[in-house]
């Protein structure tokens, strides 16, 4: 299932391809709705009727490009759809549009930059995608201003027991949801796959107010730098150490409560968890957070290698130890 999810185009604001797969999978186990920016709101029955609203979130979205011009020469100027920093850019075969024109990010021979482009990495203005075209009329024919652009990607499992691939944020999460939805649960949950998280949490904005949760989990991946040389708070978080459940980031202040229940529980079950040792990134949290009455939220993270990129790198382990987590952990936020 996560090969098929990663393997789908769906940057922000162009998610049908997600949403079609996941409502396929889920339609016959729970109701659903779809709202009018595009998120999906899934609702599944339990053995019981809780009193509190409790709604596990994950985003259908990835990060990508979008076609902004075409120049005389038929290259595509474009911007980013999302936080992409443009070192994992360069060169990169891309796929253009629903015709699914295949491109490259061109970038300037290295033997013309001067010695100060040498010491910097391009910004995007800088950067054209090459889609073999040899004038904007030759261009126009197959690419249009506004399509969207993806990173092209081979799932391939790697190592021992890692996975690469594109789209590991936050496909990893939609995955765990639908999983969740197709097994037995013990109360009522609501399940918001929302749109558009990478541009600024929009579809959990609207979600959260429909579902106006008590408490929330997001399923999330987050940035990973265990390499070679980064030591002690610098690495963030570490592959293979378990799920990562954050106490603060750049729109999440986490609740307490929430982030020591999630350890003792991790604890008493022998699952490996981890925390996130930098005050960095965000996700739907920030907006759940503060919709409605408020509520109560608690981040799960994979953690995830080059995050952001064409190749994504995380480790399976990490994913069934997040399995494990939710399974002793979910009905608990009932309590």
């Amino acid at each position: 299932m996560l090969k098929a999810l990663c393997q789908l185009n769906s940057t922000s604001g162009d998610e049908n391809a997600v949403r079609d797969f996941i409502i396929s999978e889920i339609k016959d186990y729970c109701k659903y709705e779809v709202d009018n920016l595009g998120s999906v709101i899934a609702y599944k029955k339990g053995k019981k009727t809780p009193e509190k609203t409790v709604s596990i979130n994950a985003h259908m979205d990835e990060v990508g490009f979008i076609v902004t011009g075409i120049t005389e020469d038929g290259y595509l100027r474009f911007s980013t759809v999302g936080g992409i920093d443009s070192r994992v850019c360069l060169d990169r075969l891309v796929t253009v549009g629903r015709n699914n024109v295949s491109g490259v990010i061109a970038d300037k021979a290295f033997h013309l930059l001067s010695a100060d482009e040498k010491s910097k990495c391009p910004d995007f203005d800088g950067l054209l995608i090459d889609i073999g075209a040899g004038s904007k009329e030759q261009a126009e024919n197959v690419v249009n201003v506004g399509d969207f652009v993806y990173f092209v990607s081979d799932y391939v499992e790697l190592g021992n027991g890692f996975i690469k691939s594109k789209a590991l944020d936050d496909r990893i999460g939609c995955m765990l949801m639908i999983e969740l939805i197709k097994s037995d649960l013990e109360y009522d949950t609501v399940f918001c796959f929302n749109v558009q998280e990478e541009v600024g949490l929009r579809g959990s904005k609207c979600t959260a107010h429909r579902v106006n949760a008590d408490v929330a989990v997001v399923l999330e991946a987050t940035t990973a730098a265990d390499l070679c040389g980064v030591t002690g708070c610098d690495r963030v978080c570490v592959l293979g150490n378990g799920p990562v459940v954050s106490f603060m980031d750049r729109s999440t202040i986490y609740d307490r409560g929430l982030f020591d229940l999630a350890f003792s529980v991790a604890n008493d079950n022998g699952i490996p968890i981890q925390t996130k040792t930098a005050v960095a990134g965000g996700n739907d949290a920030g907006a759940i957070q503060t919709a409605g009455n408020g509520a109560r939220v608690i981040a799960i993270s994979l953690p995830c290698r080059y995050i952001h990129s064409a190749n994504s790198v995380v480790k399976m382990e990490d994913i069934e130890n997040t399995r494990k987590l939710l399974k002793e952990l979910l009905p608990k936020l009932y309590d």
